[in-house]
């Protein structure tokens, strides 16, 4: 599958470029002028911090072939790069025309091609990897990479599709209300999954059931009737959603109602997880390298839109062995001196850190464990009871023996865990580290946590801080779990069980 100047044309509903061979053939589709290659279709997006309207001509010189640029701005390049360019009203509009008029062509190409389409609050990313490699065990397949996930990214992912996929699995993220409904309306999924509905993006949100109506848009704008919405049925907001389904409705959960569900959990700290996989066509034994309770309900998830392909526990048996996880989401990084680190610092939110809590908590084999929590970010003018709500939870599990918060608002998650616990005699409860190093997260283990989440009782050295700070990072001050994060401007902690 390759574009035509005409067709592209055709696709974005304006003249094609007068200097241009409409039958001249190109050879994909870029937003980034660092990137863009030869014989490919530069569009100038015009984002929040830069505005790719002013890095035509360096992309033109750079070999892309053609470029797409709005009205207005059109008469301020010189007449040999004008007769290259589409002109259109809005290139992200563009972006998305392109995006949509190739998954029609692509889909048209083969009967039986399939978009499948995950959402939710939390678990969509880890649902994403497990769904489509349990659909890569019978068929060819398109995956979002990444967080790629937004209004840019998501049609650059479908642009990707060619004749060597059978199927796509493509991630659908929202902060406002009407994106997912934009984003699904470029190409409609034929399979629409909703992990769950929890607390996130409260600075754009009034409440939890705002939040549940801009993630019902995916189910409302699937490939209906002939498309299948995949819904949990432990979740109440999630279980309404059947109500703007216009076709069949898969159920997946822990409770009875789930047509798919997880029973028996075993919990198998940062070994892994096991459960009772029951589904229509009978009861199979599970495992899976991917730790957490949490995990293993986000495999059922996918275990249940997989079906509709034909996916069963037979495939699952061969796929699960094989799955690592998701970049930053529960990597378990384990060192020589016997310490683990469970790298769960991709953006969190207060019901993802819970589990993560939990997780640590019920760990065996280790002499200690500690959590070491980022601020959560998005959360509006809940952040702070959020936060202590977690350190609360945190607390009360009673098989952590450190908080460590990291920056902001998790001093309040520390605090409140603190509280719980009665530990308030003063200068043994918060210790703040001022600096804009993430050395200081080391040095605050290293000086207070003396082989913690280890089997071996030796305290840290220095080489070991900075082999934690090397293989262990995050990519920012967001996250759960046990980690190290790169930069924070202060940290608070404290000892939460009793010596």
């Amino acid at each position: 599958m390759r574009w035509r100047v005409a067709e592209m044309a055709e696709a974005l509903g304006v003249p094609a470029p007068a200097e241009l061979d409409p039958m001249a053939g190109l050879a994909g589709v870029s937003i980034d002028s660092r990137t863009v290659r030869p014989g490919e279709l530069f569009i100038a997006i015009r984002g929040a911090r830069h505005d790719g309207h002013g890095f035509v001509a360096g992309a033109l010189a750079g070999g892309a072939a053609a470029g797409v640029v709005e009205g207005q701005r059109a008469a301020e390049y010189a007449a040999e790069i004008r007769g290259k360019l589409f002109v259109v009203d809005d290139t992200l509009e563009g972006l998305h025309r392109l995006a949509a008029r190739w998954c029609e062509v692509w889909r048209k190409a083969k009967l039986g091609r399939k978009i499948g389409g995950v959402a939710g609050s939390i678990g969509k990313t880890t649902t994403k990897e497990i769904l489509a490699a349990l659909l890569g065990a019978r068929f060819r397949v398109l995956k979002t990479q990444g967080n790629l996930n937004n209004e840019y990214g998501l049609p650059l992912t479908l642009l990707g599709l060619s004749d060597e996929y059978d199927a796509a699995v493509i991630e659908m993220g929202m902060s406002h209300r009407g994106e997912l409904a934009r984003l699904a309306q470029i190409a409609p999924p034929d399979v629409g999954v909703i992990t769950r509905v929890a607390v996130e993006h409260l600075e754009f949100f009034d409440s939890v059931d705002e939040i549940a109506l801009a993630e019902r848009e995916l189910i409302e704008n699937l490939a209906w009737p002939s498309a299948t919405a995949v819904l949990n049925a432990d979740d109440e907001r999630v279980a309404r959603f059947s109500e703007v389904a216009r076709g069949p409705v898969i159920w997946f959960g822990a409770s009875r109602r789930a047509e798919f569900r997880a029973e028996n959990i075993e919990a198998r700290g940062v070994e892994g997880s096991a459960f009772d996989f029951v589904s229509p066509a009978g009861c199979a034994r599970l495992e899976s390298p991917l730790i957490g309770r949490h995990n293993a309900m986000n495999a059922v998830t996918a275990l249940a839109a997989a079906s509709v392909w034909g996916i069963g526990a037979d495939d699952a048996r061969r796929v699960f062995p094989l799955l690592v996880p998701a970049d930053k989401r529960g990597e378990v990084v384990r060192f020589d001196d016997g310490f683990t680190v469970i790298n769960d610092s991709y953006n969190s939110s207060p019901t993802a850190l819970d589990a993560l809590a939990e997780l640590l908590a019920a760990t065996p084999g280790y002499s200690r464990r500690i959590l070491a929590a980022g601020e959560m970010l998005e959360l509006g003018g809940s952040a702070p009871e959020l936060h202590r709500e977690c350190g609360r939870h945190t607390a009360a599990l009673k098989g952590i023996d450190w908080i460590f918060g990291v920056q902001g608002n998790a001093a309040e998650l520390v605090r409140a865990g603190a509280v719980l616990r009665e530990l308030r005699r003063s200068g043994e409860i918060l210790e703040q580290f001022h600096r804009a190093r993430r050395s200081a997260f080391a040095e605050g283990l290293a000086r207070r946590a003396h082989g913690e989440n280890s089997r071996s009782d030796g305290g840290y050295t220095q080489a070991r801080r900075f082999e934690i700070e090397r293989r262990a990072s995050g990519s920012g001050t967001q996250g759960e779990g046990l980690k190290c994060s790169t930069t924070f401007s202060s940290m608070c902690c404290a000892p939460i069980s009793a010596r």
